[in-house]
């Protein structure tokens, strides 16, 4: 049963999602955006797992001293500083912050002393009492202070100052340069696949040069709108070609393993082949 309850489930939701689409009926449509809603309360549910799952890792990685295993300190202590910012914010802005930092220095501290004791089972004691200590405190400091407060039922967090600074100028830096070292190893593979070695690699070649060309306002006076033609030619017909054929196959594909779900016969989502 453990096995057929969820392939029946995945069989009926799936025939249903399918025949809904066809099916233009208000009830129909009643339908399809409840089970949207339902999307939701499981997605939250797959949130929750995957911080456990997260959190799992980082323990395997500091237990078995793993190449970076520091960094899972790093990784866990911004997961959850960024929880904590995204859920509170001052009651009045521009005011005090009162107990607020030292309220998140100690969710911070329980989870690393959690962390500690799932690592050291010979010391789980002394760091499981040190846990129940900075909860403790931090229970007191979040009933006592009225500097900030929690909103759980609001979008208020999400433009609070800390969310917000920690965002703007640790988040997207992070993205910034991450999206730059790409830039390099892209061009080190664009340097790879543009040698002319046969007749298609030098179509590719003189094919790109044209496309990349066509934006230096050097090069038009001396080919004028022959160059910008040709290249928007290559982008219209050869291009948009190529990529009606991927989408076509990458659509092609998703129907494929959908059909395979829905039939039992891809079962890789409940952990075996």
């Amino acid at each position: 049963m453990k096995r057929q309850i969820p392939i029946f489930l995945v069989f009926l939701f799936g025939v249903i999602m399918l025949f809904q689409f066809f099916v233009p009926h208000e009830y129909s449509q009643e339908v399809y955006k409840y089970l949207l809603d339902w999307i939701i309360v499981i997605g939250i549910f797959a949130v929750a797992i995957g911080i456990w799952s997260l959190f799992k890792v980082a323990v395997e990685k500091v237990r078995n001293r793993k190449e970076g295993w520091q960094y899972s300190y790093v990784t866990l202590a911004g997961l959850f500083a960024m929880l904590i910012f995204g859920f509170t914010s001052r009651n009045v802005e521009g005011g005090e912050w009162g107990w607020f930092f030292v309220f998140v220095s100690a969710i911070l501290l329980t989870v690393g002393m959690i962390l500690q004791a799932m690592v050291d089972r010979k010391k789980s004691g002394l760091y499981g009492g040190a846990a129940v200590g900075f909860v403790i405190i931090s229970i007191i400091i979040a009933i006592f202070d009225n500097a900030w407060a929690f909103h759980f039922g609001t979008a208020e967090g999400l433009s609070a100052t800390m969310f917000v600074t920690f965002f703007d100028y640790i988040l997207i830096p992070i993205f910034a340069t991450m999206f730059s070292l790409l830039a390099f190893f892209i061009a080190s593979a664009a340097y790879r696949a543009f040698r002319a070695r046969n007749v298609m690699s030098s179509l590719l070649l003189i094919a790109a040069l044209i496309v990349m060309l066509r934006f230096n306002p050097l090069l038009e006076p001396i080919f004028g709108m022959g160059l910008s033609k040709t290249s928007l030619w290559l982008m219209n017909v050869p291009n948009m070609a190529a990529q009606r054929a991927i989408i076509m196959g990458v659509g092609l594909g998703i129907v494929a393993t959908a059909l395979k779900g829905i039939l039992g016969i891809e079962r890789n989502y409940m952990g075996k082949g």
